[in-house]
């Protein structure tokens, strides 16, 4: 009988990059990027996506959308609304250097309020919940593949393996606005990390 964790639950997985904010006015170019918008000791917003910096008097901005706007933009060729949001209160999403997992241990979920908090990546068979979370998925080369959606919570595939269904971000935002049913693949669960 196969192994349902695909042989690597025993040892330590390398994990994917974690995410890590920093501030914009520290970033180069933001269009496209991950942002999280906010005040310290307030509270931050994220799955949002930045435009490229705008001055406006003496005051620098940074055009910010929810992110399935600006999927549709992009694949549509539409113009969006993007709020103008001083840009000492933008973070930008970047990704730090890897790190070893360790199956079922818990993260310290204390975090200061001066910034919004680091999100180290969690394995799929350890996360709580699946279905619409970003995930990331490590090849067994340790390459990364972002920008990627569950579709499923863990599962037993027809082969017996434990396995997530997961789609591109651009398919999971279409079937937002479309209703369009995304393509998917099913991956082995310790292939995946929740960002």
């Amino acid at each position: 009988m196969p192994d349902p964790f695909g042989g690597h639950r025993e040892g330590a997985l390398e994990s994917p990059r974690p995410i890590v904010p920093t501030p914009a006015t520290m970033a180069g170019e933001l269009r496209g990027r991950r942002v999280l918008v906010g005040l310290p000791g307030h509270g931050w917003r994220c799955d949002l996506r930045a435009d490229e910096k705008v001055i406006q008097g003496s005051r620098t901005y940074v055009p910010v959308m929810p992110e399935a706007e600006w999927y549709r933009a992009e694949a549509e060729q539409t113009e969006v609304f993007a709020a103008l949001v001083p840009v000492e209160r933008v973070w930008v999403e970047e990704l730090g250097f890897a790190g070893t997992s360790i199956p079922g241990a818990k993260v310290n979920r204390l975090v200061s309020l001066d910034e919004p908090p680091r999100r180290p990546p969690v394995a799929a068979i350890d996360a709580d919940s699946l279905t619409g979370r970003r995930v990331t998925q490590v090849l067994e080369n340790g390459e990364e593949r972002r920008d990627l959606r569950a579709v499923t919570e863990t599962h037993v595939s027809d082969d017996g393996t434990v396995a997530v269904r997961v789609t591109q971000e651009l398919d999971w935002y279409r079937w937002g606005w479309s209703g369009k049913i995304p393509r998917t693949l099913e991956v082995p669960a310790h292939l995946i990390w929740v960002e």
